[in-house]
């Protein structure tokens, strides 16, 4: 299990996969239509949210701010980026991402051997500020999701990704679970995306969450899942039930009923 990935294959996979979400916004005819029944966003709201975060990731990278250590607070901040818009033309917004992303890649490109660390209020593990893109990546790809099936456009999840998501959401979630409300059983998880070489041991001890830990436990549950479905599962936008169903996703082990439970573990880092 390969636990470093080269700074520019996040960078590259941030151009390519923001190319694909400004592609989509130009096909945009009705950005006030709704995101869908669960969400109050609008299609224009959720792209002015993607494009306002680049400018977020930049200030988190230079110190301005900090990460929240829960997950739910994360919703203010979005509200207010939503509420101060500086347009909500979709085509300007979309060049705001383009703009904002060019400056971010360019000082991720030019980091040292020494990466900055984005701070989490009240925590002292931090987010790489490299691998930090794979969260943006996640963000990008599962809103332009939300909005190609608000607009009947077509939207394709590019599987060599996932394994970036992945690492970019490790970097938070053992933070965000540790203030998870609600007792869950002691257990090892390993998942594997189909088609990789990319395997995630995640160990729950008394509450608290470490991924790939040096030792552990042979695994209560395995679970395969393509790579495209584990970042919807991830981001709340495909149930594990029906990735079980329809073969995305397998499960086995000592203790499969794990499976339809484990995302419940993960706070969702998106809207």
């Amino acid at each position: 299990m390969n636990n470093t990935l080269s700074r520019f294959a996040y960078i590259d996979a941030a151009r390519a996969t923001a190319q694909s979400f400004v592609d989509l916004v130009r096909g945009i005819d009705n950005p006030d239509v709704s995101l869908s029944r669960r969400s109050t966003w609008t299609v224009a709201d959720c792209v002015g949210h993607v494009a306002s975060e680049p400018a977020r990731y930049l200030d988190l990278v230079r110190g301005a701010t900090a990460w929240p250590n829960q997950a739910c607070d994360l919703k203010d901040i979005y509200a207010k980026q939503i509420a101060n818009l500086p347009t909500r033309d979709v085509h300007k917004l979309a060049e705001k991402l383009a703009d904002d992303l060019d400056e971010l890649l360019n000082l991720v490109c030019h980091f040292g051997a020494r990466v900055p660390v984005m701070a989490v209020e009240g925590d002292g593990r931090g987010v790489r500020a490299d691998s930090a893109l794979g969260i943006l990546i996640g963000k990008m790809t599962v809103h332009g999701h939300d909005i190609a099936r608000a607009i009947g456009a077509r939207w394709e999840l590019d599987p060599e990704v996932a394994p970036l998501v992945a690492r970019g959401r490790h970097q938070l979630l053992p933070c965000w679970n540790d203030n998870l409300t609600g007792s869950s059983p002691d257990a090892t998880v390993e998942i594997r995306f189909r088609g990789t070489d990319e395997r995630f041991v995640y160990q729950f001890t008394d509450g608290h969450l470490e991924i790939n830990p040096g030792e552990h436990a042979d695994p209560d549950l395995y679970v395969s899942v393509k790579p495209a479905a584990g970042v919807l599962i991830g981001y709340g936008r495909m149930s594990p039930v029906r990735a079980l169903l329809t073969g995305r996703a397998m499960a086995w082990g000592t203790s499969p009923w794990l499976a339809t439970h484990l995302v419940k573990r993960f706070a969702p880092l998106d809207a």
